[in-house]
């Protein structure tokens, strides 16, 4: 199955471009919303594409404000100001969407992808 998520406004275009070298579908906020929209109006929109959400917004890790069981999934991209770790996030980002092929894998959860490491909460 093709992934297929909804990226926020603040998603680098390399992130973007580097997903749809993947083969996986990649809606872009932009071209659906305004991008000033407030945080609720972002994430139905995610929901009613039946896209997964991505985001660097860590608003949308508050587990309690978006619990991600109520949701179809939601993957925050951690940079911290550091872009130079964008090839890195894209190849964890890979290697998980490989082990998760089934957009049912992300469903109900929250999906933090670091450098390093990824978090997978709910």
């Amino acid at each position: 199955m093709i992934h297929k998520f909804f990226a926020d406004h603040c998603v680098p275009n390399s992130v973007i471009n580097f997903l749809r070298e993947q083969g996986t579908e990649v809606l872009v906020l932009r071209e659906y919303i305004p991008m000033d929209s407030p945080d609720p109006v972002v994430i139905n929109k995610a929901q009613e594409c039946e896209t997964v959400l991505l985001t660097l917004n860590g608003d949308f890790a508050d587990l309690i404000n978006y619990p991600p069981q109520q949701y179809k999934g939601i993957i925050a991209i951690q940079l911290k100001n550091h872009p130079e770790n964008i090839p890195l996030i894209c190849e964890k980002l890979r290697l998980y969407m490989e082990e998760n092929p089934d957009m049912a894998d992300f469903k109900g959860k929250l999906i933090v992808v670091e450098p390093h490491r990824i978090r997978v909460r709910g």
